[in-house]
């Protein structure tokens, strides 16, 4: 029987039979505790019929623990120096395919085609690499892939943003954006004293829900997003004087008023204190008085 990856003895003598280092470009931390990788993958909750994805294998600590429960693993790896180590550490399950591939560029959709059954229950379960957490999540949500959620171990800063509710100092356009797609909680705070190397911040396990529907139904969803990143452009400042500030070329600061009352919202409020709801409404409100002809002109 195999000993498990994730313990520092057996990722001390794997780093050093092949001679790895650590690039801090990539964002490389690898996890060394047991008890923590089981509770990611029970975050999970797959069954032996299900599929999962990881993004950053790294040398197979967490994609072992995936593979000893889902139907089949499907790892994307962007560090070619990994592959071999991979091809070793997850011999002994012939359900996981390694992809090299940068996930940003890839085709997930197809590979989700390509790589397991039509209706099966797929989750995302990652350790992110910290410097692409954001874009990584994002691309993964608005590709609308079939997945049922993801779960997946950030830097705990952005998991306290992505979580946060309205009228706190973490709500802002991450909150909306992830929300919007995902019922999404914080369910574990993870110490840097279980990585090798340790990085310099404390980690969180956050796990993202997929919603049937989005959150709000809005007329236009590009347009709903923009309203969300102005109201959060100097978080000081009001909802009107943000609004004003963003639409200045395209919307006249009357009209901008006209919708946040139509909207039932004070202007003199600021962005953070508002729900995805109220954004909604306000979108669908401002969207009616938006100069379409000098819109396309900036």
């Amino acid at each position: 029987m195999m000993k498990d990856i994730a313990t520092p003895v057996r990722t001390k003598a794997i780093l050093e039979k092949y001679g790895f280092s650590f690039k801090k470009s990539l964002g490389q931390n690898f996890l060394i505790d047991l008890n923590i990788l089981n509770r990611i993958v029970d975050f999970a909750e797959l069954t032996v019929n299900s599929g999962a994805i990881e993004i950053g294998p790294g040398i197979g600590a967490l994609t072992e623990q995936l593979a000893k429960r889902a139907k089949k693993v499907v790892a994307f790896e962007i560090d070619q120096r990994l592959l071999p180590i991979l091809k070793e550490t997850l011999e002994p399950y012939p359900h996981v395919k390694v992809i090299h591939e940068d996930v940003l560029k890839a085709n997930v959709n197809q590979v989700i085609t390509e790589e397991f059954g039509e209706d099966q229950d797929l989750m995302v379960v990652a350790n992110l690499p910290y410097y692409v957490t954001t874009p990584i999540i994002m691309k993964l949500l608005t590709d609308q892939l079939p997945i049922r959620g993801i779960v997946c171990m950030l830097q705990k800063e952005v998991a306290d943003r992505i979580a946060a509710a309205p009228g706190t100092k973490d709500y802002g356009s991450l909150s909306i954006a992830i929300q919007y797609y995902t019922e999404a909680k914080t369910v574990m705070i993870v110490p840097k004293t279980v990585f090798i190397p340790q990085p310099n911040i404390d980690s969180a396990v956050i796990r993202l829900t997929k919603r049937p529907e989005p959150a709000v139904k809005v007329t236009d969803e590009e347009f709903f997003f923009t309203v969300v990143r102005a109201s959060f452009a100097q978080r000081r400042k009001t909802i009107f004087n943000n609004l004003s500030s963003h639409f200045a070329q395209t919307i006249e600061k009357k009209n901008i008023e006209k919708a946040l009352h139509a909207a039932g919202i004070d202007p003199k409020r600021r962005g953070e204190t508002l729900s995805i709801e109220e954004f909604g409404r306000l979108s669908d409100e401002l969207v009616s008085h938006l100069d379409v002809n000098k819109a396309k002109r900036i």
